[in-house]
């Protein structure tokens, strides 16, 4: 079974070692990063879950993001992180 994590609305700069400290907790089994209260997500975040993300695929686990939010979506794309960090049914949708 997924664990899952629910982001909060703001992932700024005070958000990031608690996010990491919650991904680390969870590290070694699947999971499930629900992303549609997001409103704000900063660079740091986003390369927690960067790094998150590659750190669930060394271990051979699943890693997901569900249904990220429209700023979410917007965000990863203008930092060019899409691609690393979407499913292919978020990547390319207009806002």
């Amino acid at each position: 079974m997924a664990a899952a994590i629910a982001l909060p609305e703001t992932l700024d700069l005070k958000a990031a070692a608690p996010l990491k400290a919650a991904l680390l907790e969870r590290r070694g089994a699947a999971i499930t990063v629900e992303a549609d209260q997001v409103r704000r997500l900063g660079g740091l975040c986003l390369q927690v879950l960067l790094a998150a993300r590659k750190a669930w695929d060394r271990d051979g686990q699943s890693f997901s993001i569900k249904g990220p939010s429209e700023a979410f979506v917007e965000t990863t794309r203008l930092f060019g992180a899409e691609g690393a960090l979407l499913s292919a049914e978020f990547q390319g949708a207009e806002s």
